[in-house]
């Protein structure tokens, strides 16, 4: 069914930006809400951001909070987080999510979502 392809990852300095995008392919495409999580290091996967596909409305983590912001464009199927201010902590692997839920709420857990990509490495040096 649906497949997700994340890209816009790289390398950037401290401070910097980047703008990650997530495409999505597949014979429909119509889910509640897509997210952007984090997966660091040895660490556990993160909820960054999530937005409602039909009426754009959003939720950030505490760190996105006022530097990163979730974006989709439900005619071309694409979600976008926009990365500004980015510090070295900011360093993961960053993937989209697919919600197929209908309840109403923009869910932070990843186990909620249905559909993943298969990331893309964002690296902040110092």
């Amino acid at each position: 069914q649906v497949q997700l392809v994340e890209s816009g990852g790289g390398l950037v300095q401290a401070g910097g930006s980047l703008r990650l995008s997530c495409a999505a392919s597949g014979p429909t495409f119509r889910p509640y809400a897509m997210a952007w999580f984090r997966q660091a290091a040895g660490k556990d996967r993160e909820f960054v951001a999530v937005v409602n596909w039909s009426l754009g409305s959003s939720r950030y983590a505490d760190f996105a909070e006022g530097r990163f912001s979730i974006s989709r464009d439900n005619v071309l199927n694409t979600v976008s987080l926009q990365l500004d201010s980015l510090k070295p902590e900011d360093t993961a692997v960053s993937y989209c999510a697919a919600d197929y839920h209908s309840t109403g709420d923009l869910s932070r857990v990843a186990d909620y979502y249905d559909v993943w990509g298969q990331g893309t490495q964002v690296t902040v040096s110092a």
